[in-house]
């Protein structure tokens, strides 16, 4: 089957390049709109029906009416001069709140991008007076728009809410400020736009600087920028597709996250069969460059899919995932890893054998042999003294997973560095009210089918009861629907509803106060964002418990598979588990234990487990594979693997470099700076120590005993697919 599809690709490259670049426009184009309608936002959503927080929404959305797309931003309104609110000053807050009720906030368009592609997101918001501050000084204002938060167009049409309502208000002698999830979403990807942009140019420029530098061609160096984009293209089209086909929702921070990891895998793959290509070239220049590639195509292709199905599989564990947010994410990484696959043995061999030998002009190097280089002197000593290379490697990594001594799980808002002016209007608020009146936590009471009809004196002892919790700084008179047969309690809390004290407030003595008052005949469930947030981290907890083996066990029978051994995959798997550990561990040193942060992101261990144990998977099975095709020429083992490290060390190297670049560059995503420096580590980690060093350094100790049970034996004569003629002297190798 590969090799099918990649002798048709290199027999008809110029077809199979015109259907992707027709695929690619046409479904980069098409991708944001459908992806736009196959995200969510809230947290809430993501969680089984079983939860008590996820029960508190499900009657929220039935009984209130809450729309479960809307988001709510709250404007702070004081007078310009600092004074105290007069009632005269209410009135006209009252006054100019509705006006802006009845205007219609239209989206702005963006001229590069025709309308049809886009999402209207145009509204008209819900505005409602929320509360007074007890000293007079400021009036809070309830808004409502519709739409996910990481929307562009639901962005853009805050922006324009907030500049209309600033500049009506200024007119009327009033300053205003505004904090929510959206307005601190807005704030926050406002200061940092100039970084991403400069981050995603880095990235760009960090790529092609590499490929010049090992190429020395332009073609190389900007090939697999296009190729990628094409085949990405592709793919964010076929998981909104996915998405709306099976009825899924997506994360907002899906698509994001799917872009670094097929700009990362793509170029490795691509990176693979240019170096390989390019080896073919340089050992049979009396062949054609088309032949080459097919041969080579077939040959690292099979490589390369056992690395992407490594991806696919473990991603495909998250299916088991009873948090809706992670169960989300594996289909959707799982087809976009599928469609690089399908581009990595149709588009790019039809690459290689349309640009034959001018892949690499203006470079001379295919005419000769190179001379014996770093690489070649790097594999020489890691088989001359393997116990001491595999003794360094496993000393540094338990180093470094010594960190994971008193880890701790953080479930709050990520660090984003300065204060928005939305956080800034949050402390504002905070110092003359609740902390939580911008977020309450909620009691949703709801009567059971004899339980009768609800009235607030039914629950003032439940109320009263609420009143006297500690970190509770004041309660909402109580809202009953109109058929009186459910009721919702606001709790504001005097800690920060982001914070962990938050979530432990909700999750324990509201819960437990809840549940003792609750009247006969109803049943009462806790809501809001820290009770969201702590039912979130129990199933997290319990996810990871099941996560963790069954994608292991999923990578392990695809090495099997592939390897066609026993002990193979078992080396490869526990080096990769060290990989994992240490890569933990030092986030943990840095974050938790170094910059004094609560602890690492609750979403960390996963993401990070199935992004490094599957993506570094990938270069371990290229230098395994590499070594086992070595080992089947004559000789020692060592001196096979020496060979296998020449060869695939600049492979390795350059791919593990720029799969970190495209990982680092999440830096610039605000809150994700755990994740960009773990898993920039990580990918830096399984490249450059793990399939290079120890993994090497193993297979030079173990000898073909690596591959028990089934040992590859010396094929008699040439090899096959012999890139050059086997040394003579077993323990030299030659340059790369």
């Amino acid at each position: 089957m590969i090799r099918a599809l990649t002798g048709y690709s290199t027999r008809h490259p110029w077809k199979v390049i015109a259907v992707w670049a027709l695929l690619g426009v046409a479904l980069s184009f098409l991708t944001p709109a459908l992806t736009a309608r196959v995200t969510q936002h809230q947290t809430g959503d993501f969680l089984p029906r079983g939860y008590d927080s996820a029960a508190a929404l499900e009657i929220a959305q039935e009984r209130f009416g809450d729309d479960p797309d809307a988001t709510t931003v709250t404007v702070l309104v004081a007078r310009s001069d600092g004074k105290a609110l007069a009632a005269a000053d209410r009135k006209l807050i009252g006054a100019e709140a509705a006006k802006l009720a009845q205007r219609r906030v239209v989206m702005p368009r963006e001229d590069d991008v025709p309308s049809f592609l886009v999402p209207d997101r145009s509204q008209k918001p819900r505005i409602a007076p929320a509360m007074t501050a007890p000293d007079g000084s400021f009036q809070l204002l309830s808004v409502q728009l519709l739409g996910n938060p990481a929307d562009k167009g639901v962005q853009s049409v805050y922006r324009t809410f907030r500049d209309a309502a600033r500049t009506q208000f200024s007119e009327a002698g009033m300053r205003t400020g505004f904090t929510g999830g959206l307005a601190d979403t807005v704030d926050t990807a406002d200061a940092h736009e100039t970084a991403a942009k400069i981050g995603g140019g880095l990235v760009m420029g960090l790529i092609v600087l590499l490929n010049v530098l090992v190429f020395r061609s332009a073609l190389a160096a900007l090939l697999p920028l296009l190729a990628v984009a094409l085949i990405g293209g592709v793919a964010g089209g076929a998981v909104a597709g996915a998405a709306m086909l099976t009825g899924n929702k997506l994360d907002a921070t899906t698509p994001e996250l799917i872009n670094v990891v097929l700009l990362g895998i793509g170029i490795d793959y691509l990176l693979f069969l240019l170096f390989r290509f390019r080896e073919r070239l340089r050992a049979r220049p009396e062949r054609s460059a088309r032949e080459a590639a097919e041969l080579v195509s077939g040959r690292v292709g099979a490589a390369i899919t056992s690395a992407a199905l490594t991806i696919v599989a473990a991603f495909a564990t998250l299916g088991l995932a009873s948090f809706g947010q992670f169960r989300s994410l594996g289909p959707a990484i799982a087809v976009a890893v599928l469609v690089m696959l399908l581009g990595s043995l149709t588009l790019m061999p039809a690459l290689l054998a349309a640009a034959g030998r001018k892949m690499f002009w203006p470079s001379k190097s295919l005419s000769h042999e190179p001379r014996e280089g770093r690489a070649a002197r790097f594999a020489a000593l890691v088989t001359r003294r393997p116990l001491t290379m595999a003794a360094a490697s496993v000393a540094l990594l338990a180093a470094l997973a010594a960190g994971l001594i008193g880890i701790r799980m953080d479930y709050g808002r990520p660090d984003s560095g300065d204060p928005t002016p939305a956080q800034v209007t949050a402390a504002e608020i905070a110092r003359t009210l609740p902390a939580g009146v911008s977020d309450p936590t909620s009691v949703l009471v709801a009567a059971e089918e004899d339980g009768g009809t609800l009235t607030a004196g039914r629950l003032d002892a439940l109320s009263r009861a609420l009143t006297e919790v500690d970190g509770v700084g004041q309660v909402a008179p109580t809202v009953l629907t109109e058929d009186r047969r459910a009721a919702r309690i606001d709790v504001y809390p005097t800690v920060d509803p982001q914070s962990q004290a938050a979530r432990d407030l909700a999750s324990g003595p509201i819960r437990d106060t809840v549940g003792r008052h609750t009247p006969a005949g109803t049943t009462a469930h806790v809501g809001g964002t820290a009770a969201i947030f702590a039912d979130v981290s129990t199933a997290v907890d319990r996810d990871l418990r099941i996560v963790f083996p069954v994608a292991a066990g999923l990578i392990a029978l695809i090495l099997v598979l592939l390897l066609r051994s026993l002990l193979a995959p078992l080396v490869l798997m526990l080096s990769v588990g060290l990989g994992f550990a240490a890569t933990l561990g030092a986030a943990t040193l840095v974050f938790q234990h170094g910059l004094g942060e609560p602890g690492v992101a609750f979403t960390l261990p996963l993401v990070l487990f199935l992004f490094v144990v599957a993506l570094g998977t990938d270069y371990n099975i290229l230098i395994a594979d590499r070594i086992r095709e070595e080992m089947r020429r004559p000789g020692p083992a060592r001196a096979a693997v020496a060979r296998a490290v020449r060869h695939t060390t600049p492979a390795i190297a350059t791919a593990g470099l720029v799969l970190a670049g495209s990982f680092a560059t999440l830096a610039t995503t605000p809150g994700s700076r755990q994740i960009a420096f773990a898993m920039t580590l990580g990918i830096m980690l399984s490249a450059l120590v793990l399939s290079l060093v120890l993994v090497p350094a193993l297979a030079a100790l173990l000898g073909r005993g690596l591959w028990w049970p089934v040992r590859p034996r010396p094929a008699p004569g040439p090899h096959h697919d012999d890139p050059a003629p086997a040394p003579r002297e077993p323990d030299r190798v030659t340059a790369y």
